[in-house]
This record gives C-alpha cells, sequence and structure tokens, in this order.
C-alpha cells in the first residue's frame, strides 16, 4: 500500500484547525547585493512598528579596534551558508567581501536590519 501525504491510515484526511494568520504567514524573500546605489524600503511591521530592509548595498560599516569606519564593497569573496550567493553577489550573514583595506565578515542579517556591519578578517 503507497501512503498519501495529508491522509489518515484509513483514507480519512487530516483537516486544519485554522488557516495562517497575516503576521504568521512568511514574507517574500529579501536578496541584499552589491550595486552601486543602495537602496532600502521601510515596512511595517507587527505591532506598527517600522523595519528598514536593504536591497541593495554599496558601503559597509566595519569596527577596528572600537573605531567604525565606512568602506566601499568591491566584491563577494564567498558565503559559507551557499557558494552560489557569492557567484551572484549576495550578502548574507557570515558572508565575507573584499574591500580596499582588506577582507570583512558581515556580522548582521542586511536583509533584516537595512544596514551592513563587518569586522576585518586577520590573516
Amino acid at each position: 500500500m503507497v501512503t498519501r501525504t495529508g491522509r489518515k491510515i484509513t483514507g480519512g484526511r487530516y483537516k486544519k484547525s485554522r488557516k495562517k494568520k497575516a503576521y504568521e504567514r512568511q514574507g517574500q524573500r529579501r536578496i541584499v547585493k552589491v550595486r552601486d546605489k543602495e537602496k532600502r524600503k521601510n515596512l511595517r511591521a507587527r505591532g506598527g512598528n517600522i523595519k528598514t530592509v536593504l536591497y541593495s548595498a554599496k558601503y559597509v560599516n566595519v569596527v577596528d579596534e572600537k573605531k567604525a569606519i565606512k568602506l566601499e564593497i568591491k566584491r563577494v569573496l564567498e558565503t559559507p551558508s551557499n557558494r552560489f550567493l557569492a557567484r551572484q553577489g549576495i550578502i548574507t550573514k557570515g558572508a565575507i567581501i573584499e574591500t580596499e583595506k582588506g577582507k570583512v565578515k558581515i556580522t548582521n542579517r542586511p536583509s533584516q536590519e537595512g544596514i551592513v556591519n563587518g569586522i576585518f578578517i586577520k590573516e
């Protein structure tokens, strides 16, 4: 006997107790790319809060010995989560990018916070 998904062993089907509410539904996937212009949007979050999301980035804030500096992003070198993201120039948390002062590791989630932060990698 082949089991059918969403069915009981008797053949009856499982019924959902309720549908998902608006705040439980998944939002659209946001991809942050390296571009010449920075693009941000303000979205309404739950409770009337405002979430700033980033779609394209040109600069990264790098903390170096208790001092933050703003550097231009040249390209994405590697992404530990998925190697294909680096080829497309997509920035995620943990990605290693190249700047004019050296390699930088991204420490935040740019698609959630609307800004790119990072730290220098010791070589």
